[in-house]
């Protein structure tokens, strides 16, 4: 299977639906009202071209979300009314960038894969489950960054980073995605990308590992963080804290 067909089919699993037919579509989804990779639930999640995107929500919130969304005419005038529509009204609402790759960066490959289950493993990488990609020091074996892997389904993984300020600048963060792409497409899927819109640190880091900006958006209810990071440690890859998936 090709790239661009694991992505269509990682798509319509996980949102109900792909590709778009016409400038969104609201769909139900009972995967909307099931635990998500980090056991969280996630009732609204969406993906836009730049022309058409897809809007997932639960079954029994379809009708009236899309009577909302022709009232208001827009995304933009829908999404924040959205949280309290679904009966979570503390949350907020994102839109971010979304990204996927077929062909990563030729970079080197600064990390190494190992259990999220071992003990020397940083707490907020143990989330992720299953293998994740770490950097260390080659002296003092301190950790530099990681990646840890979004498993949404058998098509899709969803790639997050995190670094500490002091090896910012030498790319590192960029070695490590194109690393873990590149495992992520010889599994069989494809890997995908969210940051924040205004995450200038994160959209550079994308572009240097071969996630081109293709004016796709994601979008979604937001959620507070239960991911625990070391101090010193920074989030690059903004889907960890601001966009949950």
């Amino acid at each position: 299977m090709s790239p661009e067909c694991r992505l269509a089919e990682h798509l319509a699993r996980w949102l109900g639906s792909w590709p778009p037919r016409r400038e969104l579509d609201i769909v139900g989804e009972p995967g909307r009202a099931l635990p998500g990779w980090d056991g969280r639930f996630h009732p609204v999640l969406g993906v836009a071209t730049p022309e058409r995107g897809v809007l997932s929500v639960p079954p029994e919130h379809a009708d009236p979300v899309a009577r909302r969304y022709a009232g208001v005419g827009t995304l933009t005038a829908l999404g924040p009314r959205l949280p309290e529509m679904v009966g979570y009204p503390k949350r907020g609402w994102f839109t971010a960038v979304y990204r996927w790759t077929a062909d990563p960066a030729v970079l080197p490959e600064p990390g190494a894969w190992v259990s999220a289950a071992d003990p020397e493993v940083p707490e907020w990488l143990r989330v992720f489950g299953g293998d994740v990609l770490v950097a260390r020091d080659v002296e003092t074996g301190a950790h530099l960054a990681g990646v840890g892997v979004k498993r949404h389904d058998v098509y899709g993984h969803e790639l997050a980073v995190v670094t500490v300020p002091e090896v910012r600048g030498r790319g590192l963060a960029r070695g490590l995605i194109a690393q873990a792409a590149r495992r992520v497409l010889d599994e069989g899927a494809i890997p995908t990308y969210m940051h924040a819109l205004d995450n200038h640190a994160s959209a550079a880091v994308a572009t240097g590992a071969g996630f081109a900006d293709r004016g796709w958006t994601s979008y979604g209810l937001t959620e507070e963080t239960t991911v625990a990071r070391p101090p010193g440690f920074d989030v690059i890859a903004g889907s960890l804290d601001r966009e949950p998936s």
